[in-house]
C-alpha cells in the first residue's frame, strides 16, 4: 500500500509539472478574433493575455461604435481562449490522475 501511495504521489508531481509546461506552451498559442468585417481585430494568447488590438481608421470618429466592437471582439477572443485553455489543462490533469472510481465525470464537459 505504501508503495502505491508513493507511486501515486510521484504521478501527481509529474502531472503538476506537465500542467505547468502546458500553461507555458499556451502562452505561445495566439488567437485572432475580428468583428465588423475586420474593422477591429484582437490578438490574445490561450492564457487570455491580450497581445494586440488593431482598429481600422474608419472607426476612430465613431467612439460608441468602436467601444462596442472592442468589447465584442474581446469577449469572443476570451471565450475561445478559455475553451482552449480549459480543454488543454483538463486533458493533462486527467492523464495524470490515478484511476479512482467515480472520478471519471469530473473532467468531462
Amino acid at each position: 500500500m505504501f508503495g502505491d501511495m508513493m507511486g501515486m504521489m510521484g504521478k501527481l508531481k509529474e502531472t503538476q509539472q506537465k500542467v505547468e509546461a502546458t500553461k507555458k506552451r499556451l502562452d505561445t498559442v495566439t488567437l485572432e478574433e475580428t468583428v465588423a468585417d475586420g474593422l477591429v481585430k484582437v490578438t490574445i494568447t490561450a492564457n487570455r493575455e491580450v497581445k494586440d488590438i488593431a482598429i481600422d481608421e474608419r472607426l476612430l470618429n465613431e467612439k460608441d461604435q468602436l467601444e462596442d466592437y472592442i468589447i465584442l471582439a474581446m469577449n469572443k477572443a476570451i471565450q475561445k481562449a478559455t475553451q482552449i485553455n480549459e480543454s488543454e489543462l483538463a486533458a493533462v490533469a486527467k492523464e495524470g490522475m490515478p484511476n479512482i472510481p467515480g472520478m471519471d465525470g469530473l473532467f468531462k464537459k
